[in-house]
């Protein structure tokens, strides 16, 4: 070892000469180090009586730690038992606190890498090793080091080190710190946050119940503090550490417990801290509900629950319930933590509940004790009832009143009342048949003939029951929904709209599919033939009913097969009729329609991404066939020409088409093999650069661009983009082609197919978008293609589709092209508003943690890019710049000046939503540091005087807001 480090070999020769025996120095010579030097060198320099050489100890010990931190402790090549050796002599002969910062690094990286390789002789120093490690951090205070020590702390506990009669001094050494109160300072190196030290440090006071003693009384004492940050780092470890525990470790500490938590829930103003309350609470009990139940044992959990009982129950029945809530909250926190407290809670508080809802008479009273209930209901797990349900005993004193509530006229107790049914059916088993017969009807009722809200809360109602009740919905509600779903003449169209809407959400299981999808498709039938007419949104919202059923049906075969045989076909089938149709049929189809087809596609591709493989490869099959051959074969009511040609026909109608094409074959798993994949993409390559109807040469271009980012790589892909691509610059070159926008329109979707996938040619089309922003006619439209290429698709090219898609592209892409961005912005002369536009729609898709980084390079362009006469631009740059100003970079305080003025100008703008952006901008100016704004104070407050009295009422907001904090800026009690 000493050949591979020979630093360390003179570091040694020169610590041990003249001080020790001669054979350590002919030991070190003969390349023999070992852990025998760190032992003998410490002692007789440090505690010399010569101040020489203890200064020449310090010094060269800092050089031996930093060396053998890591040369002799992260290579296992130290013999056994001279890790023993190491620690002895360290503990006993350095005082860590003394050493430099890089020096205590040193020592506690020695003892991590000790602690992975010598666990077993480092254990066999029993509670030495703790106690020595305790003198070692006692004092630390730098967070890095603090970082390392926590680590060792842990690593003491989790692994199972002893502790000895040390727990206690290893308590008090790190629980100093608790609770943290670190504030990383602005661009912080290191990157160190306030949240890794608390969870370091939690972890070693929740990691034992030795430290329960000790932990529970200074939880209690943090939580009656009167600092809010102490308050929810203590609830939250406590929540942590009592899954540690035994029900014994906090027996002498429940009531100061509870009594805290209670006082935090009841009058803390913070959301959080109410949060961690009740989080903290429900932990609590479920660790006492862990006590055995003897019979000479007083029973903990009923003890610990009386007492929460005994504070809350009573505020449920008061006269004005004005601390019904926090009360309620907390009982439903002890009553979610297991089934012994769930039956303790509910049959302390349920007949109450009942009883004072039965003799109030107020309405607003009557929905609080409901909305009570409901939470309740919802507070019992229904993962752990495996026994009888708590609320058993009372279902039907709560079927009456949900009922009786139902038939009331106020409309606040009708939804809470359907809430509150919602939650009951969400409990297996609870309500009888009898009671989901009478729920469907009153929830049928108020369907049909309701609106707002309470529709909101049947529809939501009617989708919990049908999961668990599909039997009533099939006989009773869909028949009911499908009468007026079809009856044009005596339905308006809201209630139409509420009934596609509830059919979809009680259709989440297949055998209630096979009844409720073919109403819709009788709807889009029926719009088609024209036997009712029903207008192009009625057919839209049937198709987006289907793609509801699609994405959230259980994915099994039936499911797979009743899309797969009857859905898509017949989707397909009436899309080719009305495509079909000449233009002087007398009444032209709905299906023809861009917004439909559109309405189409999600359903399509929804269906087809969740198809088993087998289902998936039928169906790309069949779609493939039918465009490319003509195949009708498949396709219901077959009574269509055998020589149709989708993909080569010049009728718009036929081509649009392919969308639907689009979503078949682009939204199966990577998996699946397209036939006749070659052929087809030489179609759809034609088709979209030939076509002049804009749905039919972007559905090709997509369609196109999903088929190769899921292609294999090799040789045939290369040379498709490489043909592609020379067709592409050819006619972009070319001053007199008239397909400019078509063959536009293929390049940016195939760029963005080979970008996500990290495609090496994917930069030459980069290259070449960032080159026609200087384009006469194309160069608005490339500067919105960076917007194309940043974000994501709705319909192809992403997650859901299977798409070859890297989640970090966004950032290498913006990280390659920046500097292109900013070179041909200073060199462009007529074209420089494209290139503002190009990099706010870049910047603005990048995450916000991102954009932090990287906008003060470029902010000499964003500042340009407020000024840009294009709305878009202006809203992108200002929804940039906001999360920016918030923790402002140096580069930004410095360009103030042009800031405010260019943000001020803003105010004025026509667009209501650039002057909302610009005013929240000057409101997070507000919080710059106050001697570098206090210049622009009475500029800004006069600018701001004009949006007071703005037309638009959430203009005149923030400008109430951001005036505010302006003119308390210098004032007295401001900033």
């Amino acid at each position: 070892m000493a050949t591979d480090c020979p630093l360390l070999l003179g570091l040694v020769e020169e610590f041990v000469s003249g001080l020790v025996d001669s054979k350590a120095k002919d030991a070190a010579a003969g390349s023999t180090l070992t852990s025998d030097y760190f032992v003998v060198i410490s002692p007789p320099c440090l505690t010399s009586s010569q101040p020489h050489t203890r200064a020449r100890g310090v010094q060269l010990l800092s050089e031996v730690l930093s060396e053998c931190s890591g040369s002799l402790t992260e290579k296992e090549v130290l013999p056994p038992g001279s890790a023993v050796s190491i620690l002895r002599s360290l503990f006993q002969d350095v005082h860590v606190q003394s050493l430099m910062l890089v020096e205590r690094a040193c020592v506690y990286n020695m003892l991590l890498n000790l602690m992975a390789t010598r666990e077993t002789e480092l254990k066999s120093l029993g509670s030495d090793f703790v106690f020595g490690f305790v003198q070692s951090m006692d004092g630390e205070r730098d967070p890095r080091n603090l970082l390392l020590a926590f680590q060792i702390a842990s690593n003491i506990i989790h692994q199972g080190y002893d502790l000895g009669k040390f727990a206690e001094e290893l308590f008090e050494v790190t629980s100093c710190y608790f609770p943290i109160d670190f504030s990383p300072p602005p661009n912080d190196p290191h990157g160190i946050t306030k949240e890794e030290l608390i969870l370091a440090l939690r972890a070693i006071l929740t990691g034992t119940s030795k430290f329960a003693e000790f932990l529970l009384p200074l939880i209690i004492e943090k939580v009656d503090s009167d600092v809010q940050s102490a308050k929810l780092d203590s609830l939250q470890t406590l929540a942590a550490c009592v899954s540690q525990y035994d029900h014994k470790d906090l027996a002498e500490f429940l009531e100061g417990l509870w009594t805290s938590i209670r006082r935090e829930v009841f009058h803390t103003s913070s959301e959080k801290i109410e949060a961690a309350g009740l989080s903290a609470l429900t932990a609590l009990t479920s660790c006492v509900s862990r006590s055995v139940l003897s019979s000479d044992s007083e029973d903990c959990l009923s003890t610990f629950l009386n007492l929460v009982i005994k504070d809350c129950k009573h505020h449920l029945s008061e006269p004005d319930l004005r601390l019904v809530w926090p009360s309620a909250k907390l009982l439903q926190a002890a009553c979610s933590a297991s089934i012994r407290a769930s039956h303790i809670i509910t049959a302390a508080v349920m007949p109450s509940l009942i009883e004072q809802y039965n003799s109030r008479t107020q309405c607003s009273h009557r929905r609080t004790l409901l909305e009570v209930g409901q939470k309740f209901v919802q507070s019992l797990n229904v993962s752990l009832l495996t026994e009888e349900n708590a609320l058993s005993p009372y279902r039907s004193s709560l079927c009456s009143i949900v009922f009786s509530a139902l038939s009331e006229t106020n409309d606040s107790l009708e939804i809470t009342a359907t809430q509150l049914l919602t939650s009951l059916a969400q409990q297996q088993g609870l309500l009888e048949e009898s009671d989901i017969e009478l729920a469907v009807d009153h929830l049928t009722k108020l369907l049909l003939t309701e609106e707002d809200e309470r529709v909101v809360a049947a529809v939501d109602c009617a989708g919990a029951l049908a999961a668990l009740h599909p039997g009533q919905f099939i006989s009773k509600m869909i028949p009911r929904l499908r009468i007026e779903i079809v009856d044009f003449v005596c339905v308006i169209g809201m209630v139409r709209q509420r009934c596609l809407s509830a059919l979809a959400s009680v259709s989440s299981q297949p055998i209630i599919i096979q009844q409720s999808t073919p109403v819709l498709l009788e709807l889009i039938s029926a719009a088609h033939t024209g036997s009712v007419p029903f207008t192009v949104e009625d057919v839209v919202l049937a198709c987006r009913s289907l793609q509801r059923i699609a994405e959230q049906v259980q994915d099994t075969e039936d499911t797979g097969r009743c899309f797969h045989d009857i859905i898509i076909p017949r989707l397909l089938s009436l899309a080719l009729q009305a495509a079909l149709q000449g233009e002087d049929a007398p009444r032209p189809s709905p299906l023809v329609e861009e917004s439909v087809l559109s309405a189409m596609v999600p359903v399509i591709s929804t269906s087809c991404s969740r198809l088993q493989p087998k289902l998936a490869e039928e169906t790309a099959f069949k779609a493939v066939s039918l465009f490319l051959n003509g195949n009708v074969s498949f396709l219901p009511d077959n009574s269509f020409p055998s020589n149709i040609q989708l993909l080569k026909g010049d009728c718009w109608r036929q081509s649009q088409m392919v969308c639907l094409l689009m979503a078949c074959v682009c939204s199966s798993p990577r998996t699946v093999e397209v036939p006749h994949l070659d052929e087809l993409l030489s179609a759809l390559e034609e088709l979209s650069c030939s076509s002049s109807h804009t749905l039919s040469y972007t559905s090709a271009a997509k369609c196109f661009a999903g088929l190769i980012n899921k292609r294999s790589p090799g040789a045939a892909l290369d040379s498709l983009i490489q043909r592609t691509v020379k067709r592409v610059f050819s006619e972009l070159e070319s001053p007199n082609s008239t397909v400019h926008f078509q063959v536009f329109t293929l390049m940016i979707w195939v760029a963005k197919a080979l970008l996500i996938r990290y495609h090496p040619q994917s930069t030459a089309l980069t290259d070449k978008l960032f080159s026609l922003l200087d384009d006469a006619d194309l160069g608005w439209v490339a500067a919105d293609g960076f917007s194309l290429l940043m974000s994501d698709s709705s319909d192809i090219l992403n997650k859901a589709c299977h798409a070859d898609l890297r989640i970090m592209y966004r950032q290498r892409f913006f990280s390659e092209n920046s500097k292109k961005l900013v070179q041909g912005f200073h060199a462009a002369t007529e074209r420089k508003p494209n290139y503002l536009k190009a990099l706010s729609n870049i910047v603005n898709k990048l995450p916000k943690q991102v954009q932090v980084t990287e906008l003060p390079a470029l902010l000499s362009l964003l500042l340009e890019a407020l000024s840009c006469p294009d709305l878009s631009v202006q809203l992108s740059t200002l929804s940039c710049l906001e999360p920016v100003l918030v923790d402002p970079p140096p580069a930004l305080i410095q360009q103030l000046e042009a800031l405010v003025s260019r943000l001020l100008a803003l105010t004025s703008s026509p667009a209501m939503v650039v002057r909302i952006g610009s005013l929240r901008c000057i409101h997070a100016l507000s919080h710059f540091p106050a001697h570098e704004i206090l210049p622009f104070r009475a500029r800004v407050l006069r600018a701001l005087a004009k949006p007071l009295d703005d037309k638009k009422r959430l203009v005149r907001s923030e400008a109430v807001r951001a005036r505010g904090e302006w003119f308390l800026l210098g004032s007295p009690g401001g900033r």
